[in-house]
C-alpha cells in the first residue's frame, strides 16, 4: 500500500489542516502558494503577511483582505466584504466571514462558524425582506480570542481581548474582555481573565473585609463630613454642599440622609424636630412646591412651573428628608394634583425623549413622587391621572432597550439609561410595579457600561454610576438574566468606589484622580457623599454583602417600594 501513492482520503492535507503547510509542504508547493497570493493581490485589494496560507478550495471574494503573518484560510471557508486579521489568525474549514470584520492577533476560529457583519432590514412589511436594504455596523474581535465551532457572531458585536466563545454560541451582544460565553443568546459563563477592577479587589483582600473597613472609617468621620458643610451664620444655621458654595435646599436634605445612613439619627447641628419644622415651612401651601434659596438662605417665591429643575427635585429630596425625620409635607403637592389625565399625557408626550431622555425621566420622577405624597392623603387628583402615568410609560417603553427615549446622535446610551433611572425610580420602583422588559434593561445597561469615557475609574461620577446600579438592582428583582456579568460589574464598580473617599471630607460628585483634580466636581461635598453611600448599598447588595454596611437607605434611594398602588 505504501507504493500506491497518497490515499484517496488524503488528497488535500493542507487545505483542511493548513497549520502543516509551511512545515511539510515541498518547495514547489510553497512556491505555488506564494504565486497564488501574488495573483490575488494583483486582482484585488489584498495585503498578506509572511507564511500565510490560502486554500484553493476556499471562496475568497473580498473587496479588501488583510492577513497578518502565519494566518490561514482553510478549505470551504467563505470570505466577502472587508476582512482584516492580525497575525496567527485561523479561519478553519467551512467558516463564513462576511462584511466589515476586524480580527486582532491570535484569533482562532473553529469550523462551521459564521461571523456575519451585515443584516437585512425589515422595516417595510409590504416589501419582501430580501429586497430591502442591507445594514452593517461591523464586527470587531480583539486579541487572543478563541472562537469555537458552530459559533454565530452577529453584526454590531465587539468581542474583547482574551475572550472565549464556546462551541455553538450565538453572540448577539458585546462580549467583555476575558469572558467565556456560551448559549443562545450567549451569556457569560465564567471568566478566563477576571476584569481589572475585580482582580484588583481580589488582590487587595477580601471584599467583605474591605467594605466593613470602609464603612467603619466613614462612620468615624461622619461628624467631620457634616461639620465641614455647616454654616451657623446663615439663618441660625444651614448646610451648604461644600465650603465656599451657596446654600441650597438640597444640601439640608443630603445632610439628613447622610446622618441617617452613617449615624442612624438626624444631624447633630439642630434637633431633629427643628430640622423637620424648617423643611416643612419651606413648602408653598398654594402649589405644594418648595422654592429655592437666595444666597443668604432666604426662600424665594415659590415657582409654579413644574419644568424648574430645582423646584421639581425638591419634591423628592425635601419629601424624603421629612420622611426620614419621621415627618412629612404639611400640604399636598397641589400643582400635580391639578393635572388631569389629558394634561398629564400631553406633558409626557411633550418631553424631549429623543436625545434628552434624562430631563424627561426627571420630570416623570417628580410626578411619581408627588403622587407618592398625595395618595396617602386621599388626594388622587382628577380621575384617571395615576392610570395615565403608569399606562403611558408601559405602552411607550422601547422593547429593544426596555427603556424610554432614543440615544444621542453619537449613538451613546447615557441619556437613555440615566433617564430610565429617574423615570423608573419615581414609578415602577417607588410603587413596587414590575418592569415591562427587565432582561432588555440589563442588556442595555451592560452595553452602556462598556463606555470607558464614562466608567473608567477616573471618569466615573455619582450620577452615571447610580443610574446603572439602581436599574441593575431593580431588574434583578425580576430576572437573573446575565447575572454573572452583573455581579462582576458590580464588584468592579464597588472596588472603584471604595477608593473615591477622601478622609474627613467624604465623596466628591466625580471620582478623584490626578487628571481631574482641577475639576470642582471632584471636591467632596454632601451631594456626592449621599449619592455614593446609596450606590454603595446597591452594589454591595448586588454582590451579596450589603448586610456588612449596617445601614439600608430610607430616603430617596430606599430599596423597598414606598407605596403600593391599589
Amino acid at each position: 500500500m505504501s507504493d500506491a501513492g497518497p490515499s484517496p482520503f488524503d488528497q488535500h492535507p493542507f487545505d483542511y489542516s493548513p497549520w502543516w503547510f509551511w512545515r511539510r509542504a515541498t518547495p514547489e508547493q510553497q512556491e505555488q502558494q506564494l504565486e497564488l497570493q501574488r495573483e490575488l493581490a494583483a486582482r484585488t485589494d489584498a495585503a498578506l503577511g509572511e507564511r500565510v496560507f490560502l486554500s484553493t478550495l476556499a471562496a475568497v471574494q473580498t473587496e479588501h483582505l488583510e492577513l497578518g503573518d502565519e494566518s490561514y484560510v482553510a478549505a470551504h471557508a467563505y470570505l466577502t466584504g472587508s476582512v482584516r486579521a492580525g497575525r496567527n489568525c485561523t479561519v478553519n474549514a467551512f467558516t463564513v466571514v462576511r462584511g466589515d470584520v476586524r480580527l486582532g492577533d491570535a484569533v482562532r476560529i473553529g469550523a462551521h462558524t459564521s461571523i456575519l457583519a451585515f443584516n437585512h432590514t425589515m422595516t417595510d412589511p409590504e416589501t419582501e425582506v430580501f429586497r430591502q436594504p442591507i445594514s452593517t455596523r461591523g464586527i470587531t474581535i480583539g486579541d487572543d480570542v478563541w472562537v469555537g465551532s458552530h459559533v454565530v457572531v452577529l453584526d454590531g458585536v465587539t468581542v474583547g481581548d482574551k475572550a472565549v466563545l464556546a462551541a455553538g454560541a450565538v453572540v448577539t451582544k458585546d462580549v467583555p474582555a476575558g469572558a467565556v460565553v456560551g448559549g443562545n443568546p450567549a451569556r457569560v459563563l465564567r471568566w478566563r481573565v477576571p476584569p481589572a477592577g475585580a482582580a484588583a479587589t481580589a488582590r487587595s483582600g477580601d471584599l467583605g473585609e474591605q467594605v466593613s473597613a470602609f464603612v467603619g472609617r466613614a462612620r468615624e468621620q461622619a461628624q467631620d463630613v457634616l461639620a465641614r458643610s455647616w454654616r451657623p451664620d446663615l439663618q441660625d444655621g444651614l448646610f451648604v454642599d461644600r465650603p465656599g458654595h451657596p446654600v441650597t435646599v438640597r444640601a439640608q436634605c443630603d445632610a439628613v440622609e447622610i446622618a441617617d445612613l452613617l449615624l442612624g439619627r438626624a444631624p447633630d447641628q439642630r434637633p431633629a424636630a427643628e430640622q423637620a419644622r424648617r423643611l416643612r415651612a419651606l413648602q408653598d401651601p398654594k402649589t405644594g412646591l418648595v422654592p429655592t434659596f437666595d444666597p443668604d438662605g432666604v426662600p424665594l417665591a415659590a415657582a409654579a412651573d413644574l419644568s424648574d429643575g430645582d423646584v421639581a427635585y425638591h419634591v423628592l429630596c425635601v419629601g424624603y428628608a421629612l420622611d426620614v425625620l419621621g415627618s412629612g409635607f404639611d400640604h399636598p403637592v397641589h400643582r400635580v394634583a391639578e393635572l388631569d389625565a389629558g394634561e398629564l399625557v400631553e406633558g409626557l408626550q411633550s418631553q424631549p425623549w429623543e436625545g434628552r431622555a434624562w430631563g424627561s425621566g426627571a420630570w416623570v420622577d417628580m410626578l411619581g413622587t408627588a403622587l407618592r405624597w398625595n395618595l396617602p392623603r386621599g388626594v388622587r387628583g382628577p380621575a384617571g391621572a395615576v392610570e395615565a402615568l403608569v399606562g403611558w410609560l408601559t405602552t411607550h417603553v422601547d422593547p429593544r432597550t426596555g427603556m424610554w427615549g432614543t440615544a444621542e446622535g453619537n449613538g451613546g446610551l447615557l441619556q437613555v439609561v440615566n433617564g430610565f433611572y429617574r423615570a423608573s425610580r419615581g414609578t415602577f420602583a417607588q410603587f413596587g410595579l414590575p418592569l415591562p422588559h427587565p432582561e432588555r434593561v440589563v442588556d442595555t445597561v451592560l452595553e452602556h457600561t462598556r463606555n470607558a469615557e464614562l466608567f473608567a475609574p477616573e471618569r466615573q461620577n455619582a450620577c452615571n454610576v447610580l443610574d446603572v446600579a439602581h436599574p441593575l438592582w431593580l431588574a434583578a428583582r425580576q430576572t437573573d438574566h446575565r447575572a454573572p456579568e452583573v455581579r462582576v460589574l458590580a464588584t468592579r464598580l464597588l472596588g472603584d468606589l471604595l477608593g473615591h473617599w477622601t478622609d474627613g471630607q467624604g465623596f466628591g460628585f466625580q471620582a478623584p484622580h490626578p487628571s481631574t483634580a482641577a475639576l470642582p466636581k471632584t471636591v467632596p461635598g454632601l451631594q456626592g457623599t449621599e449619592m455614593w453611600l446609596a450606590i454603595l448599598w446597591l452594589l454591595t447588595d448586588l454582590v451579596g454583602v450589603s448586610e456588612l454596611l449596617g445601614y439600608r437607605p430610607r430616603g430617596i434611594h430606599r430599596p423597598e417600594p414606598a407605596l403600593r398602588l391599589t
